[in-house]
């Protein structure tokens, strides 16, 4: 068995590398689409979600948390009481702000101190997280011209109020503290690339075979179906892992990406991640009859899936219905897992719920793809 995938490899390899017109588009154009992208992909952002931690539980914190409550950009995901559990929703992706009121907010504020309002964000998204600290700050901003602009107009019970008396404001990022959106963006399309690469190469490369009629002389031979298939995908799972490294390192020389997590739980996640981008290669190629076919069909999926993985727009802004369907997306899931292990260190505990998912989505589109190819094959 193994001596048989072994010759079908080196068949393989050198059919690759013999193809002088896929060797640029598997090494040269992933470098420059990710150096291209990275400068160029930016994204809005709305529905925000965030904790609130209020320690002074007062009259005057409560109209503050309903200022937020009241802004169409934020979504409220829960009120905390210590700012450990806050972290923990941010940490996994639950919340990308923590607004933190301080025990005697009230009594500091309408006295002749200045009361400390902390926001802490999740700026592995530095686009983003820019934005958010924007609509925040501007709501504490008019919070406190409504609130002290009140109470300014009876300075005959507190005169020296008007002056003395405020918000300070203070402000941490997390993960991406510079707020540059590069950051952000060069794991998403570094995945975006290895996605391409797995997807066309795998589904044209078996319809090639098709087209110059090799592939009736393999179903002929003693090669049985799994070595057939382990023989087909083997070579573009090597070379998908090749990229995926490339890619990592130009995002850490070139970009300066931080690799705050274990290279190990990357390569991990993306052994499990090229098999599923393989095997969706694989079932686009029993569909297709010829190299042209398999390229549209291959973009047709291509598109849906890079814009609906939150890499340009995040999938909380998106309709509900399509949140659903991005369920359904692999892309999303390696795109999350990619920017949590290297912005912020997540270790496979944290990322377990995505990872299962590419592994349930692996067996499927495997399962497919094997019963499409045995009734071609017949």
């Amino acid at each position: 068995m193994f001596r048989s995938i072994k010759f079908l490899l080196q068949k393989e390899f050198l059919q690759i590398f013999r193809n002088k017109g896929m060797l640029p588009i598997m090494f040269l154009m992933p470098v420059i689409q990710l150096l291209i992208l990275s400068n160029a992909a930016t994204f809005d952002v709305k529905n925000v979600d965030f904790v609130i931690v209020d320690h002074d539980r007062s009259t005057l914190s409560n109209n503050l948390v309903e200022s937020f409550y009241a802004s169409p950009y934020f979504t409220v995901r829960s009120q905390e009481p210590v700012e450990a559990f806050g972290i923990e929703r941010i940490l996994k992706n639950q919340a990308s702000l923590m607004v933190v009121i301080p025990q005697d907010f009230e009594k500091t504020a309408l006295t002749n101190q200045r009361a400390n309002v902390q926001l802490i964000l999740d700026a592995q998204d530095g686009y983003s997280a820019g934005i958010v600290q924007t609509y925040a700050t501007d709501i504490l901003a008019s919070f406190q011209q409504e609130v002290f602009g009140e109470i300014a107009a009876h300075a005959s019970l507190a005169p020296d109020i008007q002056t003395r008396q405020g918000i300070d404001i203070r402000t941490q990022s997390w993960y991406n503290p510079e707020l540059d959106y590069r950051i952000y963006m060069v794991p998403g399309i570094l995945v975006i690339l290895v996605t391409m690469i797995g997807v066309f190469l795998t589904a044209m490369n078996i319809v090639r075979e098709r087209e110059i009629g090799t592939i009736e002389q393999l179903n002929v031979s003693p090669l049985k179906k799994s070595q057939f298939i382990v023989g087909k995908l083997l070579p573009f799972w090597i070379i998908g892992m090749g990229e995926l490294t490339i890619g990592i390192l130009i995002a850490m020389v070139v970009f300066k990406v931080p690799m705050q997590g274990e290279f190990w739980v990357i390569y991990f996640v993306a052994a499990i991640y090229l098999i599923v981008v393989l095997g969706i290669g694989l079932l686009i190629s029993t569909i297709t009859n010829t190299q042209q076919q398999a390229m549209f069909v291959a973009w047709f999926f291509m598109v849906i899936f890079i814009l609906m993985s939150g890499l340009f727009t995040p999938i909380e802004s998106m309709p509900k219905w399509a949140q659903t369907i991005t369920d359904f997306n692999p892309v999303r899931y390696f795109v999350d897992i990619m920017r949590r292990v290297m912005l912020k260190g997540s270790g496979i505990s944290d990322i377990q719920t995505q990872v299962l998912w590419l592994i349930g989505y692996g067996a499927v589109i495997l399962s497919l793809a094997l019963a499409r190819y045995r009734k071609f094959s017949a």
